[in-house]
């Protein structure tokens, strides 16, 4: 549970950081850039590949694992 949590929070930080990039990158697209190569730079650098693993560690998080014990919720 504690595991989670921390998985859950850790993903909740990285989507944080990762927008604030890909926001702050979307002033390229004032500078020229069309829609596409704008995608492709936010595919390629590091500090936005952060808010697709913090998509993931969320998803992780809130996956329901375990045991089915007939309870449906």
């Amino acid at each position: 549970m504690l595991f989670r949590f921390i998985l859950y929070l850790s993903g909740i930080i990285f989507c944080s950081i990762g927008s604030m990039f890909v926001v702050i990158y979307l002033n390229l697209l004032n500078m020229g850039y069309n829609f596409r190569e704008y995608v492709h730079f936010i595919i390629v650098k590091p500090e936005c590949i952060i808010l697709f693993l913090g998509i993931f560690n969320i998803y992780l998080a809130l996956k329901r694992k375990g045991k089915k014990n007939g309870l449906r919720i």
